[in-house]
């Protein structure tokens, strides 16, 4: 028998994001899926106000030395099976910050990263699509 958790998780997603140190590019972006042009929320992808009720992560900015702790913290507080989605260049790869003294490296050295998006910010197509490619790894 399956694990109706993976199968409740499949269907409609919930997702905390995490701001860890950006410049809300990405942040604007994500909270434009919720719009009635896009509405993901049809989809059963729901933005929720704690790490305790999520599904998935949804990680944006450079990790710097003040920020993982908490992202790790945020991370240990979800429960487990938890998708990981890196959303924005910064997650990818520091890019601008990758010289900074203050960064840490990226998300997958931390965290298992199930779905990186690209892009600066990225597009709301590309954030769906990269949910739906971590969905699929479940």
């Amino acid at each position: 028998m399956k694990d109706p958790r993976i199968w409740g998780l499949k269907k409609s997603p919930w997702v905390y994001h995490v701001a860890a140190a950006s410049c809300n590019n990405c942040d604007i972006e994500i909270l434009e899926l919720l719009t009635p042009r896009y509405d993901v929320e049809r989809f059963g992808v729901v933005l929720v106000g704690s790490p305790r009720h999520a599904d998935a992560l949804l990680v944006t900015g450079v990790l710097n030395r003040k920020s993982l702790p908490r992202v790790l913290e945020v991370y240990e507080q979800t429960p487990k099976p938890c998708l990981v989605i890196g959303i924005g260049t910064c997650t990818c790869g520091k890019q601008i910050f990758r010289n900074s003294y203050n960064a840490v490296g990226p998300y997958d050295k931390h965290l298992p990263i199930h779905a990186l998006v690209p892009g600066c910010p990225p597009k709301p197509e590309a954030m769906i699509l990269g949910v739906v490619k971590a969905l699929s790894k479940l």
